[in-house]
């Protein structure tokens, strides 16, 4: 029997039910914001499911999570090739819908038996989030580090942590280093050390090997990496376009180098956390630290003109994806840093450290006021240091108070 469609490819009676909800399905992306193009990739993979029910004549009640694989597994045998992947990924969005509407059950994911390994690292991850309050970025970093070690020592299968020596940290630390600079790989022995303290703290090993682990050896005279004030405007105002992108851009720099916030603080802004009539913005720091801080008018200037004329979505966060369909975009916060880049390439401008970071302009603005006057109580309190000793770094810039304190060279007969 040949099904009369009218030219947008729907039933011309819309008598069947899985069409009605690809019509709504197919709507939401509209709105939304996909592009024509994109809504027929999904017109198409949503119409084979729709075709797979009719031809089995299921009723609503009968796609359970098994039928519903079953024809995921039906719909998905007819394509082929690299369109196999988009196809899974657009396919697995209506079904989504259709489990949203109530009327079909999302397929149960396949679960695998978990292992030795497996237990620890959820074990240790919940040590890391509540005994120690990390980010959940952080505890992905620590967990990924057992893990490599836990590999190189046992290889395949979880081995006896008893049996782990001093001489197995060194090989595994020797082995990721070698050839690096010390300095890039300072977190690594700071989370090896935070896994053996946990193994002896839980009681799987019976002596703490964290205090066998070697400190990374690191440059005395080190100083943080800066900008001058003229270099950051040319920065700031490279990524300045009048787009979306661009007034996210401008917003995210400005802020960073006004405020002086950390790269995962920019992009963890929330919508609620700025008080206009305060002038104020919440700043969600490490340690689950928050912070008030005031907006100055250029960064709340550049804010307003993102959300009025760039930004897009539904999302409670500040800055979103340019693409569609907004959902906030960023899982980590290597997007500032790539703008950063940008920016560099831009303007021409040579950056003072290889690896182009976010803190470039931390650094910049902490230098910046030192250099006009202020103390390193009110640098600390501006970079939201929970220790003076973490300010006293950008003390080596202060030339003049640091002669102040210098001892007078002895010579002659000043030598006692």
């Amino acid at each position: 029997m040949t099904i009369a469609r009218n030219a947008g490819g729907e039933r011309a009676d819309e008598a069947g039910w899985p069409w009605s909800h690809r019509k709504t399905f197919l709507e939401r992306l509209g709105a939304q914001g996909y592009a024509a193009v994109t809504i027929q990739e999904y017109r198409t993979i949503a119409g084979r499911l729709c075709e797979a029910i009719e031809k089995r004549a299921l009723r609503i009640s009968d796609l359970d999570g098994a039928t519903t694989e079953r024809l995921r597994h039906a719909v998905l045998s007819g394509v082929s090739g690299s369109a196999r992947t988009y196809a899974k990924f657009c396919l697995g969005r209506f079904i989504e819908h259709l489990s949203e509407a109530g009327v079909a059950t999302v397929p149960e994911p396949t679960t695998k038996k978990a292992t030795a390994l497996d237990r620890l690292r959820d074990e240790y991850a919940a040590y890391l989030r509540r005994q120690r309050g990390l980010a959940e970025s952080t505890i992905d970093n620590c967990t990924g580090y057992m893990e490599r070690f836990l590999a190189f020592r046992f290889g395949d299968r979880l081995g006896d942590l008893n049996a782990i020596t001093p001489d197995d940290i060194v090989a595994f630390l020797c082995k990721l280093k070698a050839g690096s600079k010390p300095r890039r790989y300072k977190a690594l022995p700071s989370h090896l050390r935070s896994l053996f303290k946990f193994l002896f703290w839980s009681g799987k090993t019976r002596r703490n090997l964290a205090d066998s682990l070697p400190r990374v050896a690191t440059s005395a005279d080190h100083l943080p990496r800066y900008l001058k004030p003229e270099e950051i405007r040319r920065l700031i105002e490279a990524v300045r376009t009048d787009d979306a992108i661009g007034r996210r851009n401008y917003a995210m720099l400005l802020l960073m180098a006004r405020l002086g916030l950390r790269a995962p603080e920019v992009i963890a802004i929330q919508l609620d956390d700025i008080d206009w009539r305060a002038g104020e913005i919440l700043i969600r720091g490490k340690g689950k630290l928050h912070d008030r801080m005031p907006i100055p008018a250029d960064v709340g200037e550049a804010i307003v003109d993102y959300v009025k004329n760039g930004r897009a979505g539904d999302s409670r966060a500040l800055f979103l994806s340019a693409k569609t369909p907004h959902h906030p975009p960023f899982k980590d916060a290597q997007i500032v840093n790539t703008v950063l880049e940008d920016a560099f390439r831009k303007t021409g401008l040579k950056p003072p450290q290889k690896y182009v970071g976010s803190h470039l302009l931390r650094h910049s603005l902490a230098t910046d006021m030192l250099r006009k006057g202020a103390s390193l109580d009110e640098v600390g309190d501006v970079l939201r240091h929970r220790s003076r000793m973490t300010t006293t770094i950008y003390a080596k810039y202060d030339l003049d108070a640091l002669r102040s304190i210098a001892r007078r060279w002895p010579v002659g007969g000043d030598i006692r």
